[in-house]
């Protein structure tokens, strides 16, 4: 099993609650200390990023989130800072822990000002907290938490979110109705899973962790969020080539007529991640393209020069090339949807026994098949987008929540890795874990970026030991490359920007 650490864990608001209630439960560290935790670390961030003598407005509910503003709004006060405290629904009937804190902050010299919804008169403030509501929230926003949303999000000032941004569903990332754009969300003990799906990363801003003294058998998240430092750190260095072959073939079985540009994506892509040997597999009529545009690629052409596309009288030949050489496959980019592809291509993912990465039309022609299985003893990569999910799958993906639990489900179920493309990018490991980027994957929403993720996926696959590495290694180069040529202010990104 990956070694992850905890930082990097993405939690429900059920396992939130699970955690919190546990540690004060089981563990006797009691909430009003958990909560002077979260206030004490979360003033921490804020004097950081606010200079003293600020004015800042503290927009307060009456559960365990306003009072994580209150002790705030207390550190704070104490520091030089002028604070208005605003709470949403007075002040009757607030958490035991939060009127705990609002008993604090009256015992206090400074003079902080103290108002409800009613009488709040708006005016220009430095910062905004926002304490309104946090994980708890399964309904649309209800005034008067609407009209205070609406009016923070038209402030200037910046806006600090105490563990989800008040409207914001902390599972699903779906806005509830409306939600604050916050500019930090500082989360409390673990990060939320619904901070990277949906809304959730428009809407969270940057994404502050404030650990709380949570014992670690408490943690049981959602997914993982996907990190070079841990992925690095889990991965095996590669074994230093004596030749070529060392390592094994990735296969690459791609292209039709009009289509041969992902097949070159493809390889170019696999080639640059350092691999020994690349072999695409062609019908004879397109090796003369495939000539002029790889140079450094094995060709391994079948059929007849008037062969564009691949038949099923090419099986045997394209089955005996993979048995040729230890290696793993890479089938789809630009196959095309020929009625003779489709039966080809199902007739390889049928009969070869190997590894293999599936990917564009032969998801197509995968799901064309009833009850599908991989062989036994095959090991799988499907890379759907979220239609080609919908249709391989047979199941309606209404959004990322939902992209996520099937991703999780199917790829348990049937014993396979799978890379759900799209924002955010979802990698779903056979023994059950599931993982998430971070960070915008729209930049890669043009026409070959999933060529050259597929190409990078089968060459990491090779270089590293399980499906699940390679796919996060494949989203770990993407990422990388993307923002060297953001930075560079080149325009608009291109597939060979990243190969």
């Amino acid at each position: 099993m990956l070694n992850i650490p905890y930082p990097y864990y993405l939690c429900s608001a059920e396992q939130s609650r699970f955690m919190d209630e546990k540690t004060i439960s089981e563990f006797g560290i009691d909430g009003f200390t958990l909560m002077e935790i979260a206030g004490t670390r979360a003033a921490d961030f804020i004097s950081s990023e606010i200079s003293t003598g600020s004015h800042g407005v503290f927009f307060c509910g009456k559960g365990n989130n306003g009072g994580d503003a209150l002790v705030i709004a207390r550190l704070l006060s104490q520091q030089g800072y002028n604070i208005t405290v605003c709470f949403l629904s007075g002040t009757d009937d607030l958490s035991p822990d939060a009127n705990k804190n609002f008993q604090l902050l009256n015992k206090l010299d400074s003079d902080i000002e103290i108002l409800t919804w009613e009488n709040f008169t708006p005016k220009e403030y430095d910062f905004v907290v926002d304490g309104m509501l946090g994980t708890g929230l399964n309904s649309d926003v209800r005034a008067p938490y609407s009209d205070a949303i609406e009016w923070i999000n038209s402030q200037k000032a910046l806006v600090f979110s105490l563990d989800v941004p008040t409207g914001l569903n902390a599972d699903s990332g779906q806005i509830m109705g409306s939600a604050i754009q916050a500019d930090y969300t500082l989360s409390f003990g673990s990060l939320k899973t619904g901070f990277y799906l949906n809304e959730g990363f428009d809407t969270t801003g940057e994404v502050i962790l404030c650990e709380l003294s949570f014992p670690n058998k408490y943690k049981n998240p959602t997914a993982f969020l996907i990190d070079e430092s841990w992925v690095k750190a889990n991965t095996p260095s590669p074994k230093e080539r004596k030749h070529k072959y060392d390592e094994g073939v990735l296969y690459i079985i791609a292209g039709s007529e009009g289509l041969t540009g992902a097949g070159i994506l493809a390889a170019r892509s696999a080639w640059s991640a350092g691999l020994g040997a690349v072999a695409l597999i062609t019908p004879k009529g397109l090796l003369e393209i495939y000539e002029k545009q790889l140079e450094q690629i094995i060709k391994k052409p079948v059929g007849n020069r008037d062969d564009m596309f691949f038949k099923e009288s090419h099986l045997d030949t394209v089955l005996e090339i993979l048995d040729d050489k230890p290696g793993k496959l890479l089938i789809g980019p630009g196959l095309g949807r020929q009625k003779e592809t489709i039966r080809f291509t199902q007739n390889i993912l049928q009969e070869f026994d190997g590894d293999a990465v599936i990917d564009a039309d032969a998801l197509f022609a995968l799901s064309q098949m009833e009850n599908w299985e991989k062989p036994k003893s095959s090991n799988w990569i499907l890379t759907p987008h979220p239609g080609e999910m919908s249709q391989l799958f047979n199941m309606s993906v209404k959004d990322d929540y939902e992209r996520l639990r099937i991703t999780k489900d199917i790829a348990s179920k049937k014993n396979i890795t799978i890379l759900s493309k799209g924002m955010p990018s979802v990698v779903g490991a056979e023994h059950g874990a599931t993982f998430l980027t971070g960070y915008d994957t729209r930049i890669f929403s043009r026409a070959g970026f999933g060529d050259v993720l597929a190409g990078k996926t089968g060459a990491f696959w090779i270089l590293f030991d399980t499906g699940e590495q390679a796919c996060m290694h494949a989203l770990l180069d993407g990422y990388h490359k993307s923002t060297q040529f953001y930075y560079s202010q080149q325009g608009f990104l291109e597939p060979t920007d990243i190969i």
